[in-house]
């Protein structure tokens, strides 16, 4: 799976339009490098990383609804398990 729509429980207005879904893609590891330099709290790293992973500043990600928020995090760990198999 490359990329995971989340539907919003509880929608954001970005730039005066309201966003009712986010769509994050997988991370790279020069994502997680540049979140670590952005925050000095896991927290703040968190909220840069997803983010980039979802196109929106961090800022906004600050605002969604916690619920929101924490399919946000599900949907991450998602992408940190591998589905495909290798030939072996």
């Amino acid at each position: 799976m490359k990329e995971k729509k989340i539907v919003l429980d509880y929608p954001l207005t970005i730039d005066g339009k309201e966003v009712k879904e986010l769509t994050m893609r997988r991370a790279k590891v020069r994502d997680v490098i540049s979140s670590e330099e952005a925050g000095i709290t896991p927290a703040v790293q968190e909220v840069a990383l997803f983010g980039k992973m979802v196109g929106i500043n961090p800022e906004d990600i600050q605002e969604l609804d916690m619920c929101d928020y924490a399919k946000l995090q599900e949907a991450y760990k998602g992408f940190l398990s591998s589905t495909r198999k290798s030939a072996v």
